[in-house]
């Protein structure tokens, strides 16, 4: 109630649910017979918002009748009591003990409270207190706490200049105002948190007024500065620790920071002057007029104002809420708030007064705000609304810089710990201060008196020399300090003069810097001086404050601001003058004292980056951050997107290009992801995880690639640094890229002219240094498709769940039924609404059967479209990469090509230029980079074919890659560069042969080692260079077209060879004749010729064929020779291939006579390193290793003899000793194992193919040498396998005798292997010189086998219808060759009669046992089986039979007589034979055999006598006139060619 009248009850008190909202009483529930009753209602009322001493709550008891009688009302009232709201103008609230008076209260009781006794009045238990009641206060005008209420009341009074002052039973004179305005204020520290918070606007505004309006007590000034500011601090301080939740990023206390923004101003506005805000605002919305009227404007519902006092009108009141003074200005419809800063969210949205536009330093573009904490531009809107100015005894700033830098102590360390309130505070000041003094357009040296500026130094010192003393104890203050402080600085720069500005930054420097030097690890305080020079650079003029226009003179100050509107219109109009370049490109004096930040950012950079400076590693990836950021900013800033300003903002950056080029030794290398064929493995993942059955492995496709390609390991220069740089730590892939892309960002921004000049001055090193740079971010930048980010992002996925896995599993340990189901819970609550990927429940045992539907989409954890999207921004980043290194290099080679040093660099250029084509590119790159590669190569034909050869088959295999594009726009600018290219070589010399070689040699590298490689584009590409060639007028006339011809047709071949390779994988034989083809091929140049000889060896190795593979190294032996031998004519060293006849027959082959053959003086030909005097020693060595791998140790006898000159012209004993050890063992070898049965060296087989499906092998015939001992069988079955696997088995047909074939008779569907075993065969004149085992087994062109058959056409008959056809085989090559199997070439076939198939089994049989009888050491159970065979009585068609069919007659035709005579002679030889050896079994035989030597000698003479007259017959017609001379060995040989006659 307002009065104690009935009717002055308010409708405060809150109404309950479906009543009216607001009622005038409320009533409690009725207590049932209880003389004590206890009342459990609360009941809530709206305190008006004005309070007298006459608002109470009145409480009225009531007594309810249950039975009703007459005339008797239903309730009683039976008590009173009552609670004034206030006291001593304070709010009563909490818990009373009420007395209850029986009557109604007499009149003004409201004013006192019930405790008082009332005269005449009855009360209940004679005045006890009996009614307990709690009184709660919610509100945020009271209070409730009693120093605050004290401080308030004081500070009141003196605004109103109403003494004494009455504080609850306190009465407060003006002479000891003064002590207990002191003691009020240290008691605030007291005050209970809540109402701290809740007041804390308002108490800010009054300590701050206190600071700025010193009050005038008893005729004195007070200084309450210092009591203020102490108090402020240390409340800021209590708010910080105890609202730790309600931090924002940066650590400020949002409650503070929001009155920064919002509610803090000067307290120095004037009564009523004109507002120099837009007029927009109108006068609806003022301040309360300030002079003593009574009338308060209603416009604002501002409770309780103040006015100046009479006693002394300088002290202007203020109101004292701004609170509610914001609320209602924000709240008042009419304020346009298109006006206020705060809603537009950039700072040009409202011009202010006439400016034209905003001034540049209190724009603070206020979308930056997220990343600087004390951005003043968000002056609250009432701001603009203050009607006026006053001048003011102090400004605020200026005593807070004064006050901060006199406070010691706690004090201090309060406000160190809260610097950031303090600087934000000062800053917003110190605009207001600008703004409402008309002092923004002032030159900036004018705006602080220079008291203020030595305060700020100092205050700045002291707090950076805190930092650097106390980095290491309280870390974590340090970094806030060190933060504000930088934002602070970063704010001066809009508002203060900023040389002075530069000059506080030095002077931290200073600070940091000595500390540095003495501190073992310096890496904490390097971190903190980035942070703080990072803030500062993110200022939004950066660029302008680096003075990006002027020269490089000795700086003038800088100038006064101007507006950011003419500031950027100035900061790019001055010309760039010639000075001295080399100062731009460096962190000279000049550079960095014109361009000051940029020249602190380059300079940490550098330092950090120094591969000397020690432990600083763990700050690479920041600094390059901050590079790299800074950089980002300036690329996406429009106020820079014009080209030519952005060539001024990157001269700030030039030093960076020299700074990175320092680094080069620890940049990631990139080009380690590609292995050697420069082809980066991340492409083809899919296909070399199949590689091992693919085409050809990954060695042979090294060594198809011929040696002379280079190997793309980093460019040669990096060499420098290699031995010393590398052990540097080497910088993470993320930072080497970050720092790339800023070095590409300067290159492609900076101004073409300037880089020119400066790459003029460069010494080759350095160039050098750069275009390994380059190198490298083509590696870098290379496109690596979607493939990769789908893997990464699987990856990252299985990786994070692994561990999730392995978490949950540690948690949970073993799984009992309790973690089961804490497990199943866990799994419902997982299934996050996100879909995330994290909410699998894929380790849940009772899902197990459910998991593999959503497998599929947890994977996606970036969809598609995010995939795409990054492949997509990748591939574009890969061609704007590319692209600016091509124009880096394009203003190389434009630098250096006047110069004497161009070769080493364009070399350089040349290379990588090829590097980027061998990584994946876009169309768009390819095209320029063919362009710039066909200017290059057309301005400096002698750089590719005379210096950098090993480039020019680089070259070659990089064109020929892109001739197989499918994407024809780079086919056609591939071809065309290909063809220019032979065209430039054959003008230089009538003759393409080097680059006729490269090709080769490209095509068969490229072939060979890249898997996803299309055929038919390169077919189409070849096409069209012939196209080009016919259609040349200029050249028509010459040989060129022809040669084109030859190449084109040549290279077609070879395709069709190495697409036949990949089919005949699996099929050894085809393999190596392919691989035997394609050699050919290569015959006129040697270099690949070589290659394929060795991957041939290889291959043999593999299968364990040795004696090929010798051959094979043989082979290149000698191919070595020949070209060593035209190189250098040296004695010691073989002729060429005609000093290895000795070792093979075949190596004749390898001389290079032909008018094709490239003399070795060419570059580029035998430029491998087997093409020298070390590189023949080297293969022989291996050859002789292979011959005595394989047992052929006649053969190392006969590599030694070639190798032994070589060492002795050398003088090298140690060589000699090893090889005249290695011949002692070859040569004891032969010896142990003369017999030759120990040494096996192969068997021999002819097999002919007969059927279409055989292709290219349709009836061809070869004879196979197959591993020793070797059954038909065994070939057969391969073959048919084989064979049978690749056609289907019911196709393939083993033809089983080896009677000729009639083709007519064949199935044309099927195919038919005809296998035959074979025999070597030689005439009698060379069984001379074949004495050895190996003498019969090496060097064999002649192979045999015999066919029995009858006239009647069966294969076998009587002995004397028994005819035999032998077949002589001639092959191409002799065995051992190079491969294992050998054509056919000439086929010979000799018929014998009965008779002679006799005369041969006799000969065969005598001869067996002669071996038998002489075999040393002897062999009783061979000598006996021999025996058994010859006179055992047993034996069909044996030897009596044979006598009995062919002697027991003369021959009637007189052309058997010899043959006759022969076989007679035979056996006589055979009896001998046969006697010789019982005598030698008689020897051998123990006791036991006697009897067995007895039957066997019966059975002789038996036979003996049964041949006896047979064997004395002779035919009288053979021995009549015989000539003198004719001795027996002549008849012989006769013999011998009247059988070839046959």
């Amino acid at each position: 109630m307002y009065g104690e009248d009935p009717s002055n009850a308010m409708p405060v008190i809150f109404g309950k649910s479906s009543c009216s909202e607001f009622s005038k009483e409320a009533y409690t529930a009725v207590v049932y017979h209880n003389r004590s009753p206890d009342f459990h209602e609360e009941i809530k009322v709206k305190l008006p918002a004005t309070l007298t001493d006459h608002h109470h709550l009145l409480f009225t008891f009531y007594h309810v009748s249950c039975q009703q009688k007459q005339n008797t009302p239903l309730e009683t009232p039976v008590g009173y009591t009552w609670i004034p709201m206030l006291q001593n103008g304070r709010l009563k609230t909490g818990q009373f003990c009420l007395p209850v008076s029986l009557e109604k209260p007499p009149q003004a009781y409201s004013v006192l409270s019930p405790e008082v006794p009332l005269p005449g009045m009855k009360w209940v238990d004679n005045h006890k207190g009996v009614f307990n009641v709690e009184v709660v206060a919610v509100s945020s005008i009271h209070t409730q706490d009693p120093y605050l209420d004290k401080f308030f009341a004081l500070v009141n009074a003196l605004d109103e200049h109403m003494f004494p002052v009455r504080i609850g039973d306190m009465r407060i004179m003006e002479n000891n105002l003064e002590n207990e305005l002191k003691s009020s204020i240290s008691a605030l520290n007291s005050s209970q948190l809540e109402p701290v918070v809740r007041f804390l606007h308002l108490l800010l505004d009054k300590l701050i007024l206190l600071v700025v309006r010193p009050p005038v007590i008893a005729g004195q000034i007070v200084n309450l500065g210092q009591a203020s500011f102490e108090a402020m601090a240390s409340i800021i301080n209590r708010l910080h620790k105890n609202l730790e939740g309600n931090h924002d990023q940066h650590g400020r206390n949002s409650l503070l920071a929001s009155y920064i923004y919002y509610v803090f101003r000067l307290p120095n506005t004037y009564p009523n002057s004109p507002s120099p805000g837009p007029g927009g605002l109108g006068g609806s919305v003022h301040y309360a007029t300030m002079a003593r009227s009574a009338v308060r404007p209603a416009s604002l519902n501002l409770n309780r104002s103040r006015s100046l006092s009479n006693s002394n009108p300088d002290i202007s009141g203020t109101p004292t809420s701004p609170d509610d003074e914001v609320r209602s200005i924000i709240s008042s419809k009419g304020l346009d708030r298109s006006n206020s800063w705060v809603n537009t969210g950039g700072p040009k949205a409202a011009p202010w007064g006439s400016n034209p536009s905003p001034s540049a330093e209190s724009t603070q573009a206020m979308d930056r705000s997220c990343n600087r904490m004390s951005s003043h531009t968000e002056t609250s809107s009432f701001l603009q609304t203050l009607t006026g100015r006053l001048p003011t005894k102090k400004l605020f700033h200026e005593e807070l810089a004064l006050q901060w830098v006199v406070c010691s102590g706690s004090v201090r360390e309060s406000a160190l710990q809260q610097a950031w309130f303090f600087f934000e505070l000062m800053v917003k000041s110190m605009v207001h201060h600008l703004y409402f003094n008309d002092k923004l357009d002032a030159p900036r040296k004018t705006r602080f008196p220079e008291r203020f500026m030595d305060d700020i130094a100092a205050l700045v010192s002291t707090i950076a020399s805190d930092i650097v003393s106390r980095f290491q104890k309280d870390t974590e203050m340090v970094e806030r300090l060190n933060t504000s402080l930088a934002f602070f600085l970063n704010d001066l720069l809009s508002v203060m003069d900023r040389g002075f500005v530069f000059s506080l930054i030095k002077t931290c420097y200073k600070q940091v810097s000595s500390k540095l030097y003495s501190l073992p690890s310096p890496s904490v305080l390097v971190s903190l001086r980035l942070d703080f020079l990072r803030i500062i650079c993110s200022h939004e003029h950066y660029v302008t404050l680096n003075l990006p226009c002027s020269l490089l003179t000795p700086p003038a100050s800088p100038s006064p601001s101007v507006s950011s509107a003419t500031s950027q219109s100035s900061g790019f109009s001055t010309n760039v003058q010639d000075q001295k370049i080399a100062n731009m490109f460096e962190l000279s004096v000049p550079f960095r004292q014109q361009h000051y930040l940029a020249g602190l950012v380059l300079t940490e950079l550098a330092v950090i980056l120094d591969p000397d400076a020690e432990g600083l590693f763990g700050l690479h990836k920041k600094v390059i951050n901050m590079v790299h950021n800074l950089l980002s900013s300036h690329d996406s800033d429009p106020r820079y997107s014009d080209p030519q300003t952005k060539a001024r903002v990157a001269m700030l950056y030039l030093p960076l290009i020299g700074i990175i080029m320092e680094t080069v030794p620890q940049l990631y290398d990139f080009t380690e992801t590609h292995n050697q064929r420069g082809r980066p493995i991340c492409i083809a993942a899919d296909d070399y995880e199949s590689e091992s059955g693919s085409m050809i492995s990954q060695t042979v496709a090294m060594a198809i690639a011929g040696t002379s390609v280079p190997q793309l390991t980093r460019p040669g220069s990096f060499l420098l640094s290699s031995t010393s740089g590398r052990q540097h730590t080497t910088f993470s892939a993320e930072s080497s890229r970050s720092l790339l892309i800023c070095l590409l960002w300067v290159l492609k921004n900076a101004d073409e002219t300037v880089l020119q000049k400066w790459f003029t001055d460069l010494s080759v090193l350095q160039l050098n240094r750069l275009l390994d740079l380059l190198y490298l971010c083509v590696s870098c930048f290379e496109y690596k498709g979607k493939k990769v980010f789908e893997r990464m992002n699987s990856l990252t996925f299985k990786k994070s769940k692994d561990m999730r896995a392995k978490l949950e599993e540690a948690i949970l340990g073993s799984i009992g039924a309790r973690q089961e189901m804490v497990r199943r819970s866990r799994g419902q609550l997982e299934r996050s609404p996100s879909g995330s990927a994290f909410g699998s429940q894929e380790n849940l045992r009772w899902r197990k059967d459910m998991t593999h539907w959503r497998q599929n989409t947890e994977k996606l954890d970036k969809s598609r479209a995010e995939i795409e999207h990054e492949a997509l921004i990748d591939g574009n980043l890969a061609t704007e990469a590319n692209l600016i290194i091509l124009d880096t290099l394009e203003i190389v080679v434009q630098t250096v090509s006047v110069t004497e040093s161009k070769e080493s660099i364009l070399g350089g250029v040349l290379k990588v230029l090829l590097h980027s084509m061998a990584c994946n590119q876009s169309a768009v790159y390819l095209q320029h980079c063919f362009a710039t590669q066909r200017a290059l190569v057309s301005k400096f034909p002698e750089l590719l074919f005379e210096e950098e050869t090993e480039q020019c088959a680089d070259l070659c295999l990089r064109l020929l890659r892109h001739c197989s594009s499918s994407i024809s726009t780079i086919r056609s600018h591939a071809s065309a560069s290909l063809y220019l290219l032979m065209r430039q070589n054959f003008e230089i010399g009538n003759n393409f042969a080097r680059v006729k070689m490269q090709v080769t040699m490209s095509l068969s590298s490229l072939v060979g080692t890249s898997q996803n490689f299309n055929e038919e584009f390169l077919r189409r590409s070849l096409k069209t260079i012939l196209t080009y060639a016919e259609e040349d007028l200029e050249l028509r006339e010459t040989t060129f077209p022809d040669q084109v011809q030859d190449l084109v047709f040549n290279l077609h071949m070879i395709l069709s060879d190495t697409v036949k390779m990949k089919e005949h994988q699996e099929d050894p034989e085809m393999l190596i004749d392919l691989m035997y083809r394609i050699a050919k091929g290569y015959q006129t140049s040697p270099d690949l010729r070589l290659t394929w000889l060795q991957n041939m060896a290889g291959k043999h190795s593999e299968r364990s064929n040795h004696a090929e593979a010798a051959q094979c190294l043989v082979h290149s032996a000698a191919l070595v020779a020949e070209y060593l031998s035209m190189l250098e004519d040296r004695k010691y060293l073989p002729v060429g291939c005609v000093t290895f006849q000795n070792i093979s027959s075949n190596v004749l082959e390898e001389s290079a006579v032909s008018d094709d053959v490239v003399s070795p003086d060419e570059e580029g030909i035998c430029s491998g390193k087997y093409f020298t005097e070390s590189g023949l020693v080297g293969l022989l060595e291996q050859a002789a290793a292979s011959f005595s791998m394989a047992g052929m140790y006649e053969a190392v006898n006969e590599v030694y003899k070639v190798l032994i000159p070589i060492h002795e012209a050398n003088r090298d004993a140690k060589k000699l000793s090893t090889i005249h050890g290695k011949l002692q063992e070859a040569f004891s070898k032969i010896v142990h194992q003369s017999t030759g049965w120990e040494r096996m060296f192969g068997t021999y087989f002819r097999v002919g193919f007969y059927g279409t499906k055989f292709g290219d092998l349709d009836e061809q015939e070869f004879v196979y040498k197959e591993p020793a001992i070797t059954k038909l069988a065994e070939i057969s079955h391969r073959l048919e396998g084989f064979y049978g696997e690749r056609f289907g088995e019911d196709v393939v047909e083993v033809i089983k005798d080896s009677n000729p074939v009639d083709k007519c008779k064949l199935d044309p569907n099927k195919a038919y292997i005809q296998i035959t075993y074979v025999e070597p065969y030689f005439d009698t004149y060379e069984m001379k010189d074949r004495i050895t085992y190996f003498d019969k087994n090496y060097n064999l062109r002649r192979f045999m086998y015999c066919t029995p058959f009858t006239l009647d056409g069966r294969a076998h008959g009587e002995l004397h219808e028994q005819f035999k056809r032998k077949t002589i085989l001639t092959t191409s090559h002799a065995f051992p060759y190079i491969k294992t199997r050998v054509n056919v070439t000439h086929k010979e076939e000799i018929i014998l009669t009965p008779i002679e198939v006799a005369i041969e089994d006799m000969q065969k049989k005598t001869q067996e046992l002669a071996f038998a009888t002489h075999q040393d050491p002897a062999d009783p159970k061979m000598l006996q089986m021999v025996l058994q065979g010859s006179v055992g009585t047993t034996v069909n068609q044996g030897p009596l039979e044979v006598a009995q069919v062919f002697l027991s007659e003369i021959p009637s035709d007189p052309k058997l007589f010899r043959h006759h005579n022969k076989l007679r002679l035979c056996f006589k030889d055979f009896t001998k034979r046969c006697e010789d050896a019982l005598r030698k079994n008689k020897s051998l035989i123990g006791p036991d055999q006697k009897e067995y030597q007895r039957e066997l000698e019966r059975n002789y003479h038996r036979l003996k006598e049964a041949l006896q007259p047979l064997i004395n017959r002779k035919i009288p017609q053979l021995y009549k006139a015989v000539l003198p001379v004719t001795c027996h060995r002549d008849s012989f040989s006769r013999m011998s060619l009247r059988k070839m006659d046959l």
